[in-house]
């Protein structure tokens, strides 16, 4: 089954990708006028045995509400830890094996599927896993409200729905509106993670990630593109594409210094 994200995008951007104050409350998720562009579609899955004993039992501690207002992090998970945000963790093997391989960062996952949100639970109950929390909600509005600016240590972006055909590119959820937004939950230093096995978006992904002044490519200017870290776990899906000889395609980008962006926006054409 593919790891798609489902996440929710507005158009215009979400809110002023300038905004980098603490408190500030004043991000539009969708503006007057403009009807919400949806980058997913709700479709009712079956809800397993398990998964729904997982809601039921671990759902409380572990899901946290949707709330427009920023969260405070620290009393979240009890401790001061790099955070990482997971957009769009599907049925949440990937997010689980990161979790459990990296014990000292705190991982957020977003995902509005039902019987993915019962899944991971499932999964950090079996693992004993106490650095992962969930958000069953819409990615651009949870990273607009509930997470503060300067925030996050990386974020990944893992097989997005692709939106094959080209009457539907404009769903995808890589646009610059989007991540203009999501570089601002990024401190100086973190990290975007985005993969693909599909090439056109992977090629509009590395436009749109080169064209944002604030973030620099780890690849350098070689291919554009970086080789798979190693604690990037394959999803089945992957590992199936690959046997049938698939392309698969990681972008690696991090948030540049002040100085450094702003001098980006000098240069840029």
């Amino acid at each position: 089954m593919r790891h798609y994200t489902r996440a929710a995008m507005s158009e215009p951007a979400v809110t002023d990708p300038t905004d980098t104050t603490d408190g500030a409350a004043r991000d539009a998720v969708a503006p007057a006028g403009h009807r919400p562009m949806r980058s997913f579609v709700l479709r009712a899955g079956r809800l397993g045995t398990g998964q729904q004993r997982a809601l039921e039992q671990l759902g409380p501690r572990y899901v946290l509400p949707y709330t427009a207002q920023r969260l405070d992090l620290d009393a979240v998970f009890g401790r001061r830890a790099p955070r990482v945000l997971e957009i769009g963790f599907g049925m949440g093997g990937a997010t689980a094996q990161v979790a459990a391989a990296l014990p000292g960062t705190d991982f957020i996952g977003v995902e509005v599927h039902t019987p993915g949100v019962g899944a991971l639970l499932r999964l950090i109950g079996d693992g004993g896993l106490t650095n992962l929390r969930l958000v069953q909600h819409d990615a651009v509005e949870v990273l607009a409200y509930m997470l503060a600016p300067g925030s996050l240590a990386g974020a990944h972006l893992w097989f997005p729905d692709p939106w094959h055909k080209k009457r539907h590119n404009k769903r995808r959820l890589v646009q610059p509106g989007f991540v203009a937004q999501l570089v601002t939950r990024l401190a100086p230093g973190g990290y975007l993670h985005c993969a693909t096995d599909w090439q056109p978006y992977a090629e509009q992904m590395l436009e749109v990630l080169a064209a944002e002044p604030r973030l620099a490519n780890t690849a350098g200017d070689a291919s554009g593109y970086a080789p798979r870290p190693d604690w990037r776990p394959l999803t089945k899906f992957e590992q199936r594409g690959i046997q049938l000889g698939h392309g698969v395609w990681d972008l690696v980008f991090t948030r540049r210094p002040e100085a450094a962006a702003a001098r980006a926006r000098i240069i840029a054409p």
